[in-house]
């Protein structure tokens, strides 16, 4: 695997109006994301509705992924879920597919059955032998505690574990811990939460970014110009997209993305499956002004 710096977006799932999946959608929306300048791609994750799809949808979903990328980019493919066992046998099929990693979340199940700190070391250590690079994904979501001392004992105890995707509450200052903490151990500290404390997690040494697929190419730059040692530059460009990164990180979230597929012409319905309600008319039509502003090739890659 080339690195792990960069931006590392989230695929959408585009579904038809009656709620199937769009397999044809779905290879133009990887081929969107590649054209946007993507360093990588993670599918099946939270902003790609995994919990809104079947075992069968994940085996077609991951299958049609890897071989339509067919090794253009390097993707990761999200196998979180509580049971320890069908972790494995998903890392598994990961790899047999030619995933360049696994994200996964500590287990937990509703809000509240939550692993304990060893029973997620087990987890991540089970996984582990599988023979794949593991992301660890802190999310508020999972609502599981992973304090700094858990992370660097798993990086330095699993070696599998080499990525960390931290977007809890204060991010920053827990990249800068684990970073500080973990040394050499630590080799993928990067930032996610649709980029939304971008600047702040790089300054404390984030390497990458796993956004969504709105607007990867105007997000990209910011990266760019602080690998490249220009924090005057990266900020002023972190600055221009944040009205849109704001705008979709607290009113829109992944459904962002799919309704600038849709105006774009990327995919033909931007339809979410139920109970997952469609956005405000109001919030819908801010998302696509913003993003306008931009010119983000997003709206224009399939017009």
């Amino acid at each position: 695997m080339p690195g792990y710096e960069g931006i590392w977006p989230v695929a959408p799932t585009p579904f038809h109006p009656d709620g199937a999946i769009d397999t044809e959608g779905m290879r133009r929306v990887l081929d969107c994301m590649i054209d946007q300048g993507s360093t990588g791609i993670c599918i099946l994750a939270n902003f790609s509705e995994q919990f809104l799809l079947s075992d069968d949808e994940r085996e077609t979903l991951a299958r049609l992924s890897l071989e339509h990328v067919a090794g253009r980019v390097p993707v990761i493919v999200t196998i979180s879920h509580f049971a320890t066992a069908i972790a494995v046998s998903r890392a598994q099929r990961a790899r047999d597919l030619g995933a360049a990693a696994v994200m996964m979340m500590p287990p937990y199940h509703g809000a509240l059955m939550r692993g304990t700190a060893e029973q997620t070391f087990e987890q991540f250590r089970a996984v582990g032998e599988v023979g794949i690079p593991i992301m660890v994904q802190d999310a508020p979501l999972s609502g599981v505690d992973l304090p700094v001392a858990l992370l660097v004992r798993m990086a330095r105890e699993i070696e599998m574990v080499k990525l960390f995707k931290i977007e809890c509450p204060q991010a920053a200052a827990k990249l800068r811990a684990l970073i500080a903490e973990g040394g050499d151990a630590i080799e993928a500290p990067m930032d996610g939460e649709e980029a939304i404390t971008l600047l702040a997690d790089l300054d404390a040494g984030a390497t990458g970014s796993m956004t969504s697929a709105s607007i990867v190419d105007q997000i990209r730059p910011v990266l760019d110009l602080w690998a490249a040692g220009d924090r005057a530059g990266a900020t002023d460009a972190y600055a221009r997209v944040l009205p849109f990164v704001n705008h979709e990180n607290r009113q829109a979230g992944f459904r962002a993305a799919k309704v600038l597929m849709k105006e774009g012409g990327v995919i033909a319905s931007e339809y979410c499956r139920h109970p997952i309600a469609p956005l405000h008319p109001a919030t819908r039509a801010m998302t696509v002004e913003l993003a306008r502003r931009l010119d983000p090739l997003v709206l224009r890659w399939g017009n």
